[in-house]
């Protein structure tokens, strides 16, 4: 896997189950769990990370697939990128099967997991934004085969955080059966990490507009104030269609709200403005966000 691996890690567990892989890193509190391994072996390969020993997760078939389950879905965390992209997948959640589909190239996304998009410190995590929108609950295993749910968002935020030998075991998402979109930039043409990514998710029972920014910061933000602004304008029982004009005013200012503008001095000083690259972020947050709700709406 890397020429650095034998001399970083000492001891490699292979678990067969979550509740095994939970005792392995309750017994030793220095192993790094691993599954997809696409961030954790570049930072390994590049001399960052040392880890005295690993927990594989790669054997435990329990998070390797998905279930219906009170009108959700329950993912396993160990779902690879490739699999949510699937057209069976996509028919579920669309907009989850968007960002798996534009993670990255093929051998990426063939390895990367959705609990590794989730719990890794890049902000540019293709899944996080949708998640983020969809409002999905993690369910966290524990030591002695412990369960609890936090949202999402809450980890993300770093309002709640995994604890000593916790892992994500699954991924609860409501299946709204409704459009969702998700788009994003890059720095290149071609599969790469996103400079910017915005994902929408209507929620017609709920008469809702939901509206997740993602890779502008290290957390997923929601426009609340434009989400509700836009939902507003919507005719939910007729055919749900908006003018461009006001599809292009909801993505500025869900723009303006993520990339907030600068304190201006109170002394009546020179304005203060945004540099040039916070600009163009946030031209591409408004464009990107105007074609998405554009998308779903259409």
């Amino acid at each position: 896997m890397t020429t650095h691996a034998p001399q970083s890690a000492h001891t490699v567990t292979l678990p067969g189950s979550l509740d095994e892989a939970v005792a392995a890193l309750a017994a030793m509190p220095a192993a790094v769990p691993v599954a997809g391994g696409t961030d954790l072996m570049a930072a390994v390969n590049s001399g960052l990370l040392r880890p005295a020993a690993l927990v594989g997760l790669g054997r435990i078939s329990e998070i390797r697939g998905w279930q219906y389950q009170d009108g959700h879905a329950l993912l396993g965390a160990g779902l690879t990128h490739a699999r949510i992209g699937r057209p069976d997948f996509a028919a579920l959640i669309p907009g989850l099967a968007a960002a798996a589909r534009a993670a990255g190239p093929p051998q990426i996304r063939n390895a990367g997991t959705l609990g590794g998009n989730i719990v890794t410190s890049a902000p540019t995590g293709d899944t996080r934004p949708v998640l983020a929108a969809l409002e999905a609950t993690l369910v966290i295993a524990g030591p002695g085969g412990a369960r609890r749910e936090i949202p999402v968002s809450h980890l993300l935020a770093g309002v709640e955080m995994l604890l000593p030998g916790e892992l994500i075991g699954y991924v609860r998402v409501p299946l709204l059966h409704a459009p969702q979109t998700f788009l994003k930039a890059t720095g290149r043409t071609g599969p790469g990490r996103a400079t910017a990514s915005v994902a929408i998710v209507l929620n017609p029972a709920r008469r809702e507009i939901r509206c997740a920014v993602g890779a502008v910061a290290p957390m997923p933000l929601r426009p609340l104030e434009a989400e509700r602004w836009v939902a507003s304008l919507i005719d939910w029982d007729g055919e749900r269609g908006l003018a461009p004009e006001a599809c292009a005013a909801f993505g500025e200012y869900a723009a303006a709200a993520c990339i907030p503008d600068p304190p201006q001095p109170e002394d009546g000083g020179e304005p203060v403005t945004l540099p040039p690259a916070a600009l163009h972020l946030r031209r591409t947050v408004a464009a990107l966000a105007r074609r998405a709700l554009g998308r779903a709406l259409a």
